[in-house]
């Protein structure tokens, strides 16, 4: 999960140069167009590390919310986790944890960030998040995907590998920066003028609609659906849903997770949505 500094608070943190080659979103998929974008982050990775968070109290609302939803016992993934901050901030409050990126730079740094506060459950590991790798088939009880959804490919099939690879009852938790929420200059003028200038690479302009949707068509459950940003207007929906539980299937995954049960997931993210209203 990542922050947003200066002109970037427009678009995501990750928009910082990118290379006009690498196809549209929803465009077939191509070993130089994944390697064009490891390119991108490895060159701009050290300068990603040393960006300030612009709302630092709306990254720590949403590291604690996320941090309530996770128990010592979750199987964690993490899609684009950048340089790992995020990472190194909620591994100790679950078990395993797997934090990605297709980065192999920014995995580096993390690995560093991880050598310097070693916690044994946290590893690293570079990967493409729009290509599912048989290695990362989990299953997982948690799939944390911040600041990423809207940077890949296809929606669908980005929720789609993400509910593939959860465990049922596990839960999907992502926050995405939405460009239809914004002011309608910034997807229709600002980003079109930066893609031409090479300033900013392709990004699919959602809203929380399409999010919730596509968790919904993917057989997720959304339980809640937040708002964390500090001040002005917050287009960066905090959203958490649920993989349903099949006929049985409830005893074997109460087994296989150490992991409150589907009601009591349900009831902790309606308990944070309820504390979250009354501020």
């Amino acid at each position: 999960m990542h922050g947003y500094h200066g002109v970037h608070d427009l678009l995501p943190h990750r928009f910082l140069s990118m290379n006009a080659s690498i196809p549209a979103s929803g465009a077939a998929r191509s070993a130089p167009h994944a390697a064009a974008k490891a390119r991108f982050w490895d060159r701009v990775a050290r300068r990603y590390a040393a960006a300030a968070i612009s709302d630092l109290p709306g990254y720590e609302r949403s590291v604690e919310r996320t941090r309530a939803l996770l128990t010592p016992g979750d199987a964690v993934l993490e899609l684009g986790c950048g340089t790992g901050s995020t990472a190194l901030r909620l591994a100790s409050a679950c078990g395993p944890y797997l934090a990605t990126d297709i980065s192999p730079r920014m995995i580096e740094i993390a690995g560093q960030r991880l050598a310097a506060s070693p916690q044994p459950q946290l590893r690293f590991a570079v990967d493409d998040a729009d290509v599912a790798q048989p290695a990362l088939d989990g299953p997982f009880n948690v799939v944390l995907a911040f600041n990423i959804l809207h940077l890949l490919d296809d929606l669908d099939a980005a929720v789609a590998r993400c509910a593939r690879v959860l465990r049922p009852g596990g839960l999907l938790i992502s926050k995405t920066p939405c460009l239809r929420e914004m002011n309608p200059l910034i997807p229709h003028l600002a980003l079109p003028l930066m893609r031409a200038l090479r300033l900013a690479p392709p990004v699919q302009s959602l809203a929380e609609a399409d999010i919730t949707a596509a968790c919904r068509r993917q057989g997720l459950e959304v339980l809640t659906v937040e708002r964390h940003a500090s001040r002005g207007r917050d287009v960066r929906p905090f959203v958490v849903a649920r993989k349903r539980i099949a006929a049985g299937q409830a005893g074997a995954a109460a087994q296989a997770c150490q992991t409150p049960k589907p009601a009591e997931r349900k009831s902790i993210a309606m308990s944070i949505s309820r504390s979250w209203a009354s501020r």
